[in-house]
């Protein structure tokens, strides 16, 4: 839920009694659904944050950097050039598989056309997510949602060692954050090509998703 637009709620009775998370038990952590998220957007609670709901937990992520929208564009180009129309590239779109997560992925490929959607997709042939700080986060948390979504292919681009790290075979693993874990993690370097599972004709180059070295 990138950027809410709207006025912030600033009086106590403008706040919905669920954002205060009390019960007669006391303080509690409070887990979020898509409903309320919205909610939430709608009275302003996120006005100029980039927001995204991720287990039942609100997060604010960071603003991006040049270097993370360079390669944000990159990426794009890349898997522009091997698929077709019948595929919509999506830019940090959302999904939403649960009532408790609604992740937006830096880039993700569905089955197209987008006039097909009337609600966000629920899972991806592909998704990409371009990691510096984020890195530990994208390779535990988020691979394990995707996991859990039954996303085949997930890549996490690493912006600050300069490869990609390429999770598949999406299985179940109590032990995981959401249930679900990748099989398979194979780092590719930079001088190195990498395929789609949807595309296995189709070389791309790591190299030219990276953005250009300082």
């Amino acid at each position: 839920m990138s950027m809410f637009s709207g006025n912030a709620a600033t009086n106590s009775h403008q706040i919905p009694t669920m954002i205060l998370g009390l019960d007669d038990a006391g303080p509690r952590a409070k887990r979020w659904t898509r409903e309320e998220y919205y909610h939430l957007g709608k009275l302003g609670c996120f006005k100029d944050e980039h927001v995204e709901l991720i287990g039942g937990e609100i997060l604010v992520m960071r603003p991006q950097s040049p270097e993370h929208f360079l390669a944000l564009d990159r990426v794009c180009r890349c898997l522009e050039r091997v698929f077709d129309g019948q595929y919509w590239i999506r830019s940090q779109g959302p999904l939403s598989k649960s009532e408790s997560s609604e992740p937006e992925p830096d880039v993700c490929v569905v089955k197209g056309p987008p006039e097909e959607y009337i609600d966000h997709p629920k899972t991806a042939y592909l998704i990409v997510e371009i990691s510096k700080t984020s890195l530990e986060f994208d390779k535990t948390i988020k691979q394990s949602l995707y996991a859990s979504m039954g996303v085949p292919d997930y890549w996490v681009l690493d912006l600050e060692n300069r490869q990609l790290l390429v999770h598949r075979v999406p299985m179940a693993d109590a032990n995981s954050p959401f249930g679900h874990r990748y099989q398979r993690v194979k780092t590719i370097t930079a001088d190195s090509q990498v395929f789609p599972l949807e595309k296995p004709a189709a070389m791309i180059s790591v190299a030219d998703m990276l953005p250009p070295k300082k």
